[in-house]
C-alpha cells in the first residue's frame, strides 16, 4: 500500500469508518426459523425446588442435631432475685465447658426470677446434690452462670431440681471501690503534704542523721545537749583511767600473790621439810628426853647415896670408912650430872637458835 502522494509520510493514519446500521427486517431474514422448544420444563423446575428444599431440610435436621436439639436432656431451675444479663440461649459452665442451656426466663408469682435450663444427659453427671450454681457478672463482658461440684462422689442431681443461685456482681463494689480510691488519695494527699506528720519526721530524722554524721553525734542524739555529752565522756575517761589503775594493781596483787607463795613453799621446805626446822627439833627433843631420862636416873642415884650416908651416919666408923668411897662415888656422879647440865644447856641453845618462835628457854633442874 503507497502513501498518496499529496499527504505527508508522518502524517496520522486517518480513523476506521464506523459499520453503517442493518436495517431490522434484513436482520430477521437472516437470522433464520427459531430454535425447538425444552421437554418436561415444569417437572424439571419442580424436582429442582423439591431437591432444594430437601437439602435446607436436611442442613436445619443437621444442625438441629449437631446443637443437641434431639438429644435427652434434663430440667434444672435456678432461682435468683435479679436475672439482668441472662437471656434463653446463653450457656451455664462447669470448670469452663458449657454444660447447659438457658431455655426460658419467667417470673415465679412471689417476684423471684426462675431460669429453666436443660442439661444433656451425657454432661449430668457432673452435678451433685451437693453443687452450688452462681450468677457473675464482671466488670468487663457479660453475665455468666457458673456451677461448681466440690464432691463428685454425691448423689446425683435429679430431674427438675430447683436451686437458688448466688450473685456475684462486680459492677456493684464499684461506688464503695471509689470512695475507698478517693479516701486514700485524701489520706495521701495529707501524708505529702508539707506540714503532715510525715514530712515533720522525715525533717526530724534528716536532722538526726546530720546529727549522727558529726563528731560524738550518737551522744548527742542520745544525751540532748552537749554538756551532758561532756560529762559522760569525761566520766568514761575517768574510768577508763580506774579500770588502768585496777589492772595495775591487779598486776601487783598477782606479782605479791606469786611471791607470798614462793616464800610460803620456801618456809614450808625449811620449816616441815625433811631437814627443816621442825625435823631438828623433834630430834632435839628426842635428845632432851634421853638426856632427862639419864638425869633421873643420876638424881636416884643421888637419892640412893645419901639414904646411905643417912644410915651410916650412925656408925662413925663404918662413915669414916664409906667416907671416902662416898666422896669419890659423889665427885663422879657430880661431874656425870655437870656434864649431862651442860649438854641439855648446850641442846637448849641449839633448840633456841633453829626455832624461830621461842625467845627464851628455861631449864628447870628438880
Amino acid at each position: 500500500m503507497t502513501t498518496p502522494p499529496d499527504r505527508p509520510a508522518d502524517a496520522a493514519p486517518a480513523p476506521a469508518a464506523a459499520p453503517a446500521p442493518v436495517p431490522l427486517a434484513a436482520a430477521v431474514a437472516t437470522a433464520g426459523p427459531l430454535a425447538a422448544p425444552v421437554s418436561y420444563v415444569e417437572f424439571k423446575a419442580a424436582l429442582l425446588l423439591l431437591l432444594t428444599l430437601a437439602l435446607v431440610v436436611a442442613s436445619v435436621g443437621y444442625l438441629m442435631y449437631a446443637r443437641g436439639a434431639f438429644e435427652p436432656t434434663q430440667r434444672l431451675v435456678l432461682v435468683t432475685d435479679d436475672s439482668e444479663g441472662v437471656s434463653p440461649g446463653m450457656a451455664m459452665t462447669f470448670s469452663g465447658f458449657p454444660i447447659g442451656t438457658v431455655q426460658r426466663v419467667e417470673l415465679a408469682p412471689d417476684g423471684t426470677v426462675r431460669i429453666l435450663i436443660d442439661v444433656p444427659k451425657k454432661e449430668a453427671h457432673w452435678l451433685r446434690s451437693s453443687s452450688m450454681f452462681t450468677i457473675v457478672r464482671g466488670l468487663v463482658g457479660g453475665t455468666g452462670i457458673r456451677a461448681y461440684s466440690g464432691v463428685l462422689t454425691d448423689p446425683p442431681l435429679p430431674d427438675g431440681t430447683v436451686r437458688q443461685a448466688l450473685r456475684g456482681d462486680a459492677t456493684a463494689e464499684l461506688p464503695r471501690l471509689l470512695n475507698s480510691a478517693r479516701e486514700l488519695l485524701d489520706n495521701l494527699k495529707n501524708l505529702t503534704d508539707q506540714d503532715s506528720d510525715l514530712a515533720q519526721t522525715l525533717t526530724q530524722i534528716n536532722q538526726a542523721t546530720a546529727t549522727l554524721n558529726s563528731p560524738q553525734g550518737a551522744l548527742k542524739l542520745l544525751l540532748g545537749n552537749e554538756r551532758d555529752r561532756d560529762r559522760l565522756v569525761a566520766t568514761l575517761q575517768r574510768s577508763q583511767q580506774v579500770m588502768q589503775r585496777a589492772e595495775t594493781l591487779l598486776g601487783s596483787l598477782n606479782q605479791l600473790t606469786t611471791r607470798v607463795d614462793g616464800t610460803v613453799a620456801k618456809a614450808d621446805e625449811r620449816i616441815l621439810g625433811e631437814r627443816g626446822v621442825v625435823t631438828d627439833v623433834q630430834t632435839a627433843v628426842q635428845t632432851l628426853q634421853q638426856l632427862l631420862a639419864s638425869t633421873r636416873q643420876s638424881l636416884g642415884q643421888v637419892d640412893a647415896l645419901l639414904g646411905q650416908a643417912q644410915g651410916l651416919a650412925t656408925d662413925a666408923k663404918a662413915v669414916t670408912g664409906n667416907a671416902a668411897k662416898a666422896s669419890a662415888d659423889l665427885e663422879r656422879l657430880r661431874g656425870d650430872i655437870d656434864s649431862t647440865v651442860r649438854r641439855v644447856d648446850q641442846m637448849l641453845g641449839d633448840l633456841q637458835q633453829r626455832w624461830p618462835f621461842q625467845k627464851e628457854g628455861q631449864v628447870k633442874l628438880p
